[in-house]
């Protein structure tokens, strides 16, 4: 249930201008201080997790890992997504509000 919401929170801030999808995009919005939270699939491979978990360790940013690309996609309105940050800081809050952080897991960091 708090997946489905969070995703619901995710198609908002994606039909509001404020999701940046895939991995080219996010890593740019992780880079540029543009994104406030970074939300990758379940089913993303091993190094794509890694690698944005390593990347918004270094610069601050919530990680968050929820449901499987198929979904994560289709919530906001695309084809499969391995990636996704929200730039909108009030969405990113909300949504960290209800994916919190999984002790012990090493798959989520907060601020």
């Amino acid at each position: 249930m708090k997946a489905h919401k969070a995703l619901s929170l995710a198609g908002l801030a994606a039909r509001a201008g404020k999701v940046m999808s895939g991995e080219f995009a996010v890593d740019k919005a992780i880079k540029t201080g543009k994104a406030f939270l970074v939300i990758a699939a379940e089913d993303a491979s091993d190094n794509t997790r890694k690698k944005f978990l390593n990347s918004c360790k270094f610069y601050q940013i919530p990680f968050r890992i929820c449901s499987d690309k198929e979904t994560l996609g289709h919530a906001i309105g695309r084809q499969e997504r391995a990636v996704i940050a929200i730039s909108d800081r009030g969405l990113a809050e909300a949504v960290r509000k209800v994916l919190p952080e999984e002790a012990g897991s090493g798959n989520t960091i907060e601020e």
